[in-house]
């Protein structure tokens, strides 16, 4: 009996000791994850940071960056189950919600539409624009947001007295302004720059309407929240750590941008850090119902199931606010 007490025993002992090795292994080992940015500018940066510094791999994630032409193309990724977390605007996010898909907001690095609705020379009054296009990257993307409430800014209704037209990234819109194939263009950074350059204006800085509005931030799946908690809380302290660092060292998050945006030059640089980064990236990305309010409110000219919709169904803040909550952001800026 004694004998088979003993053996017994030192099974119980194998077990658990095979499996708090394999626990062991399996934490040492870094988890590979899929994300993926919507758009080539400053306000995608998070990630290329966390990456470059090495802050991923100090959370013990191994992540692959990808770059999506538009919102729309990310979603679609996100719900294919292709990658587990999106750098994108609220309102696509929103609206794919809308239509049934299982996605949430879960960081909101900026809380306001980014953006700039910019004309060629000759268009020198808002009401200029009647009948003229405006250029977008894609329907249903924070840049199609922006241009609706811009044309709404200026009393003119998008798709009777100005057309909205899908053109594709930020250059593509300047280049098809310079062509005149649309007389205006709405974008973010470093497109403003170039749009500028090649001799365009920018007619309204969207930012100057304080509108509070779900912008870039994280989505993922409804089942990755539910199933994986620890996942997201490591994904998005990896983030805020990196914006931390991005907001404090300028000539690492400079030559980041030159990286990834491709260009060396400095001004468009240093306006994409200044605007983007310095001024407009949240320390604490923390989503709101106040900001997703907003883009239901858009929203719904376009799909009217969102109309009335509670705004807290979109987003889950839990995360962040755990974070905050447990003295991990502030010491960053110390």
């Amino acid at each position: 009996m004694i004998r088979i007490l003993l053996l017994l025993a030192f099974g119980v002992f194998a077990f658990f000791s095979a499996s708090f090795s394999a626990g062991a292994a399996e934490q040492s080992s870094p988890r590979k994850i899929r994300v993926a940015i919507t758009s080539i500018s400053g306000s995608m940066v998070p990630p290329w940071a966390a990456n470059e510094a090495g802050i991923f791999k100090k959370y013990g994630l191994q992540v692959e960056v990808v770059a999506t032409p538009s919102g729309i193309q990310g979603t679609n990724a996100l719900i294919a189950n292709e990658i587990s977390f999106l750098q994108i605007a609220g309102s696509t996010t929103t609206g794919a919600a809308v239509g049934g898909a299982d996605l949430k907001i879960v960081a909101t690095m900026t809380a306001t539409l980014v953006l700039n609705l910019a004309v060629r020379p000759e268009i020198e009054k808002p009401e200029q624009l009647r009948g003229k296009s405006i250029g977008i990257s894609r329907f249903g993307t924070s840049l199609h947001s922006g241009a609706r409430l811009a044309a709404k800014h200026y009393g003119l209704e998008p798709g009777k007295d100005v057309h909205i037209v899908e053109i594709g990234a930020g250059d593509w819109i300047v280049g098809a302004m310079q062509g005149n194939r649309v007389q205006a263009g709405v974008f973010g950074y470093p497109a403003t720059g170039r749009a500028v350059k090649f001799g365009n204006r920018v007619m309204l800085h969207l930012p100057t309407l304080n509108i509070p509005y779900a912008s870039t931030g994280v989505s993922t799946r409804g089942d990755i929240i539910r199933d994986d908690p620890d996942l997201v809380r490591r994904y998005l302290s990896a983030q805020i750590e990196a914006i931390a660092l991005m907001k404090k060292d300028r000539p690492f998050t400079l030559k980041v941008l030159s990286k990834y945006l491709r260009t060396n030059d400095m001004d468009l640089l240093n306006e994409s850090y200044d605007i983007q980064i310095a001024k407009y990236m949240q320390k604490t990305p923390l989503p709101t119902a106040e900001a997703v309010r907003s883009v239901l409110e858009e929203l719904t000219d376009r799909n009217p199931k969102a109309k009335d919709l509670d705004p807290n169904k979109f987003f889950d803040d839990r995360f962040v606010r755990q974070l905050q909550a447990g003295d991990f952001i502030d010491p960053l800026y110390r």
